[in-house]
């Protein structure tokens, strides 16, 4: 039955068309958000967010901006979830209030939301529809199935929508592991099907796309652990993402093959951890014991597995390396393996927890040391054998900065795919039938979590308090009379700037305030009672002085107060 189009919205999918809107995770790594449309309406798949960096201090978390779909909420059928990663999930639990719609998903990323909906009291009210691994299912009027695959968290899936107008795959995350300790490998025998059956288009994951070769296993990754444990004296511990439940699974294996007992630090971990057992992923969890008895052990019987690889500030292993932790304390001669890469960004942080992890005279194990690590996501060697068993007509590049994007599109091409689209969030496109081309840009926006208040990104002080903290402030308070001159030396305070002096000697503040009263003397007259005159006669001069005598422009706020 055609879908009618009452409101005449230019952007309502038609039926004669499949389209793709990606409002997230297009020329970036994370955030992920995917809308695909067609016979008016629409499905999500992956609903993300991604975590701050040193230019949005004060922010706890970004997300997409999903009022374009929030407007055209009666037309979205549901929320597909490829896997249980934050930026795949983690926005859920802040935006689905706006959304209101079912959610699709495995049990155990199912698991990893219900918990996330807990902390912000939607347990009850979210529907979270469970598919099984592999399963096919219909969200609203699409015709959906996953295909499991092998990525660095248990039950990833590809998306595969059957639609009138071909066969679209939304990759999510994956790589090929043929030895994935946890959960079974890549159904590829189902990706060879559906390229005899013919693929329209692969939405794919481009986070690897300039590293050569094939993906490493994670049974590597055991096989190191198993030679490394030995080799350990004092207390073992261990950092990786809390969501990795394979590797959880290999360290754990390993150090009771050692001997060691192992305790899980951090409240995501042991939470992941639950949800790994309780899906069977985990056989050794029960074994497992708290902070305390842990540390009552001898450190050569010890194994401690903590969150914070990544640096972060309130994580457990920040805290136990400044000395903070409550419990969990290491000593000279202990070993901590970083069995993580860094993600880009994050590099100063993670070598703020190593220098004071070698200050403790702790021994450290990199993923530049030994084979501690390996990527969840494809090399190019993956893409290249997904592309000769999809053979799709179309490669559509995401999950990726915009060089991993072309570096992809470049190798589908050489792959012989006829056709390749590279996107940027906002970029609304047709898939097919016929040619793929960008027919719209939707204005995107992204969202942070500021405190306990989600708001627009530029409508938080992220900025400001950036600058404040790279350049200072200055606030300067004047009390004029009626002609705009000082009745009385302004006052001065200088945040950041402490310290400056002027070149005759006098300290910033007397320079400021001497500038500041030699402006005002250049407001033409007639012009005394117009503040907005003053405030720019004010801030010209302060900031071309800390320009010019300091080679500085920082934030200034002026107050201006009249004389009665």
């Amino acid at each position: 039955m055609k879908q009618q189009n009452p409101h005449h919205d230019p952007l309502i999918p038609p039926p004669d068309a499949v389209w793709f809107l990606p409002l997230g995770g297009a020329g970036e790594i994370g955030m992920n958000l995917g809308l695909y449309g067609t016979n008016g309406r629409w499905l999500m798949v992956d609903c993300g967010l991604t975590f701050p960096d040193d230019q949005t201090p004060g922010i706890e978390v970004i997300m997409p901006d999903v009022g374009f779909i929030a407007q055209r909420r009666d037309l979205l059928d549901g929320i597909v979830i490829t896997h249980g990663h934050e930026d795949h999930l983690g926005a859920i639990m802040y935006l689905w209030p706006s959304l209101r719609c079912p959610v699709y998903a495995t049990r155990f990323a199912a698991e990893i939301l219900r918990a996330k909906l807990v902390d912000v009291g939607l347990e009850d009210d979210v529907p979270i529809i469970e598919i099984p691994s592999g399963g096919a299912f219909t969200a609203g009027s699409f015709d959906c199935a996953f295909v499991p695959v092998t990525h660095s968290i248990p039950e990833s899936q590809m998306l595969v929508l059957r639609t009138p107008h071909g066969i679209v795959v939304h990759t999510g995350d994956w790589k090929l592991d043929s030895d994935p300790v946890v959960g079974p490998v890549t159904d590829v025998a189902r990706l060879e099907s559906l390229g005899r059956e013919g693929v329209l288009a692969v939405i794919s994951n481009s986070t690897n796309a300039l590293v050569p070769g094939i993906s490493k296993t994670e049974l590597s990754v055991q096989q190191t652990l198993e030679r490394l444990f030995p080799t350990v004296t004092g207390r073992l511990v261990l950092t990786c993402f809390s969501s990795h439940v394979a590797r959880v699974h290999s360290a754990m294996k390993v150090a009771e093959q050692c001997g060691r007992t192992v305790a899980l630090v951090g409240r995501s971990l042991r939470r992941n951890a639950g949800i790994g057992a309780d899906c069977g992923y985990l056989p050794l969890h029960n074994t497992t014991v708290s902070d305390r008895e842990i540390m009552r052990l001898p450190p050569e019987s010890a194994a401690i597995i903590v969150t914070g690889g990544q640096g972060e500030v309130r994580a457990a292993l920040s805290r136990i390396a400044a000395g903070q932790h409550p419990t969990v304390r290491l000593d000279p001669g202990d070993t901590v393996i970083f069995s993580a890469r860094v993600i880009p960004g994050n590099e100063h942080a993670v070598g703020r927890v190593q220098n004071l992890l070698t200050h403790k005279r702790v021994h450290l194990v990199t993923p530049e040391d030994a084979q501690v690590h390996v990527s969840g996501h494809p090399p190019r060697g993956d893409l290249e054998k997904l592309y000769a068993w999809l053979k799709p007509r179309l490669v559509v590049p995401v999950h990726g900065e915009l060089r991993h994007q072309v570096a992809h599109a470049r190798l589908a091409e050489a792959c012989g795919v006829v056709q390749t689209l590279t996107p940027h969030d906002g970029a609304l496109m047709r898939l097919g039938p016929g040619p793929a081309e960008i027919i719209a840009e939707v204005p995107t926006h992204r969202l942070a979590l500021e405190g306990t208040v989600l708001k627009p990104l530029a409508h938080t002080g992220a900025d400001q308090r950036f600058k404040l903290g790279r350049v200072g402030a200055v606030v300067l308070t004047v009390v004029v009379d009626g002609k705009g001159r000082c009745t009385q030396p302004p006052r001065i305070t200088l945040l950041g700037l402490e310290g400056g002096s002027s070149p005759d000697g006098a300290n910033l503040r007397t320079a400021l305030g001497e500038v500041a009263e030699d402006s005002l003397r250049t407001v033409p007259q007639g012009m005394g009672r117009d503040d907005e005159a003053i405030r720019k006669a004010l801030m010209k001069a302060i900031r071309a002085f800390l320009r010019d005598e300091y080679g500085r422009e920082p934030l200034i706020e002026t107050h201006i107060i009249r004389a009665s």
